[in-house]
């Protein structure tokens, strides 16, 4: 290997590594926001990842770097040091936020409806067309009389 390959490998290593160090970082801004004993960070962070961020909306608590996350991380941190379940957690963050904070929110009837509702309405439309095309058309019009005609000429006739 020359000398001037060797570089440009070194180099895009270090590109590459330096692309991807951001990746690697966690998205606690502040190793003081860790919880001391290890087992309890990893359950806040598995919390952490099944909540919203709501200015985000679509990254997890855990992921954003938005105010409102680490705030949330915070809360979420609080409570685990509390030694609350993982389910009492959930259920303190969906009665103070909605279900809208859950990454996969529950199959309620409510949901179920926002995800039948866009089918119904293309069968509903679908069926609308069906039956608009299916009508039977209107019969043509018979032909004018000659009485008909003589009269439709006298009121077009110019004056």
């Amino acid at each position: 290997m020359t000398p001037r390959t060797a570089r440009a490998r070194t180099l895009f290593v270090l590109t590459l590594l330096a692309g991807l160090s951001p990746l690697a970082a966690a998205a606690v801004d502040d190793p003081s926001e860790m919880l001391p004993d290890p087992r309890q960070e990893a359950r806040a962070e598995a919390i952490g990842a099944q909540l919203r961020c709501l200015v985000c909306q679509n990254e997890s608590i855990e992921d954003s770097g938005a105010d409102l996350a680490r705030d949330l991380r915070h809360v979420v941190r609080d409570h685990v040091a509390r030694g609350e379940s993982d389910r009492q957690i959930m259920d303190w963050m969906v009665g103070r936020y909605g279900n809208f904070i859950r990454l996969r929110p529950p199959l309620t009837a409510g949901t179920l409806l926002l995800w039948v509702m866009p089918v119904l309405a293309l069968l509903v439309g679908a069926g609308a067309a069906f039956l608009s095309f299916r009508r039977p058309r209107t019969a043509t019009p018979a032909p004018l009389t000659d009485a008909e005609r003589a009269r439709l000429s006298d009121l077009t006739r110019p004056r």
